[in-house]
């Protein structure tokens, strides 16, 4: 074949396809890799037309378009991002003259080879690096990898090389745990009555958000109408606190359950030591807002080998958990697709390759495409935690998050208080480095940024997608761990009480034979009197940098003001005006 011919004779030459300047920060090279070890590689190909999805994804989900809720089959969203032909061949025939054979799925390339492959078909080294406080073991990473000059146009990315990342570092997006020192079997727990339910010091309660946000709506159970969210690194649901959950605060799902799916090598164990505060906070809010919507938890592998040592790290599993996930759900038929996803797991935005992170939000515009709503917490640092540029200027620079800036997502930042409701200090926002601000928040963003002028100018993209899109309440959830009531705060709270919010949506709708919501955002943009608009509080971060230590606490703050704004978005939802936007005619009762 032509390529074959064209890369045989350019082969010396290669461009450098990414690169790190230095092993990053949190991270430590525990030794090099032997040749014989395997290592397994994706190649992301681009599409034959680039532009194509983000442009089917705004049609379906903008409500004054025609198109509006005519959601993409599989192989109509496969043929978006489908490479060209041409692609394809140049990237097989490189791979068979090096002595590997690829598995080609529409717009990805997998293999397994030998180290010593790895690194002479990348121009590269691989070797082990474990990250501080990291239990789930080494990871076989590379500081940079080249591609033959020929193949440039061919390859978004080939990974995991230099996606090191800070996922098992950040956990969750948890930001403080109060545990009540009395502890209780679910069998000593009583469905609440009268005597109403138990409490915890300064706790808010399903009823009590129920009541802020005017929920009162009570959908039918269906199976198509199903909300899910995503548990990773070893984080398991209980279901004996799931009970108590249930039984305490929503007495009328006591006996109900939910569904486990295992993905990519992912358990469910139910010792207690074992129960994870963030899987149980998103299955048990989830439950409180949209019973009895179907709830069905997935639960992602990506651990290492069980006893490591830097000598003998073991053979590594990929540990790329959006890859292997949404690979996974995009693999599926849209009939078992989840209508409302929740995830509350993320990290800095800087700390994730471009190029990885391109690629994953176009994954989540797929699953949009197709009718999911994909929801995101948007962190836990106010504009950042350290603000330390990671390009080896030190320089100072706000931390925007990932997935949560990814503008094919809804992005949940953080409230507390009521009367009035205020943003809380934790509660993460800012403007993506990655992605630039989307058509549907143009006219938000821009009149944020005309108020504050060239305030912090230098620390951030006023190009960049701005996030969050909403807030909720994210302090001091009850939530029954290990049998024990805990006060759990975080914009991982956040996140799956306004994905409940919106399997309510799509609830209503399907009650009256209308599609799923699918992509949100254009929607709420354009309906900005369906929130209360937060105006008071702020997010706070970067203490410590030298820039900000004139400043009130010495940090920098994103206030929350009138309109839309960088720590509470538009806003907290007012339920009863989005039912009436999304499902005229069904009632809030």
């Amino acid at each position: 074949m032509l390529w074959s011919v064209l890369l045989l004779a350019a082969g010396a030459s290669a461009h450098v396809k990414s690169s790190l300047p230095s092993v990053p920060s949190g991270w430590k090279k525990v030794r090099a890799a032997s040749a014989d070890e395997s290592v397994s590689l994706k190649i992301a190909l681009p599409a034959h037309q680039p532009d194509a999805l983000e442009a089917a994804v705004l049609r379906v989900s903008d409500p004054n378009h025609y198109e509006y809720g005519m959601h993409l089959s599989s192989d109509e969203v496969r043929s978006l991002v489908a490479p060209s032909a041409e692609t394809t061949d140049a990237v097989t025939s490189w791979l068979k003259r090096n002595g590997i054979k690829g598995k080609v799925d529409n717009d990805w390339i997998s293999f397994t080879t030998s180290v010593a492959k790895a690194n002479t078909l990348l121009n590269t080294t691989f070797a082990w690096y474990q990250q501080d406080g990291d239990k789930t073991g080494p990871k076989l990473r590379t500081l940079e990898y080249s591609v033959p000059d020929e193949l440039d146009d061919y390859v978004d990315m080939i990974q995991p090389t230099t996606r090191f990342g800070k996922l098992a570092a950040k956990a969750s997006t948890i930001f403080e745990i109060f545990e009540e020192p009395e502890t209780k079997g679910v069998g000593n727990v009583k469905v609440a009555g009268e005597e109403g339910h138990p409490t915890c010091t300064g706790c808010i309660y399903p009823d009590e958000i129920r009541s802020l946000y005017n929920i009162k709506y009570k959908p039918s159970s269906s199976a198509k109408n199903t909300v899910a969210f995503a548990s990773y690194l070893e984080q398991y649901s209980n279901y004996d606190d799931f009970t108590s959950f249930a039984k305490a605060f929503v007495p009328q799902a006591a006996d109900r359950n939910y569904t486990v799916n295992l993905v990519k090598g992912g358990l469910h164990d139910q010792d207690p030591a074992k129960i994870g505060v963030e899987a149980n906070l998103d299955l048990q809010y989830i439950l409180a807002i949209s019973n009895p919507i179907p709830i069905r938890e997935y639960s992602i592998g990506g651990r290492g080998p069980l006893v490591p040592t830097a000598n003998q790290p073991g053979p590594e599993i990929s540990n790329e958990p959006y890859l292997d996930f949404f690979q996974y759900l995009l693999s599926l038929k849209n009939s078992e697709l989840p209508a409302t996803l929740s995830t509350s797991y993320g990290e800095e935005e800087q700390s994730v390759p471009r190029e990885y992170a391109l690629k994953v939000c176009s994954m989540i515009a797929q699953l949009g495409a197709r009718g999911v709503s994909v929801i995101f917490s948007s962190g836990d640092a106010g504009p950042g935690d350290a603000c330390i540029r990671n390009d080896g200027t030190n320089s100072t620079y706000f931390e925007p998050t990932f997935p949560g800036a990814c503008p094919w997502v809804t992005s949940v930042g953080g409230t507390y208080h009521t009367a009035p409701e205020k943003a809380v200090g934790f509660s993460s926002g800012g403007f993506s480095m990655y992605h630039k601000r989307p058509v549907y928040q143009e006219r938000a963003v821009k009149e944020y940024l005309n108020k504050i002028g060239d305030t912090y100018s230098e620390f951030f993209d006023e190009q960049g997608r701005g996030f969050p899109d909403v807030s909720g309440q994210a302090a001091r959830y009850a939530v029954y761990v290990g049998g024990r009531l805990t006060g759990v705060s975080g914009t991982s709270a956040s996140a799956p009480m306004f994905a409940g919010v919106v399997a309510l949506l799509n609830a209503a709708r399907k009650s009256r034979g209308l599609p799923s919501l699918g992509f949100i955002n254009p929607l709420l943009y354009a309906n900005k009197d369906a929130f209360t608009d937060i105006v008071d509080g702020a997010g706070t971060g970067c203490g410590g940098r030298p820039e900000f230590a004139h400043d009130v606490d010495g940090t920098a703050k994103w206030n929350a003001t009138v309109g839309w704004d960088p720590v509470t978005g538009l806003g907290t939802p007012k339920f009863d005006k989005l039912l009436t936007l999304t499902a005229p005619g069904v009632k809030n009762a």
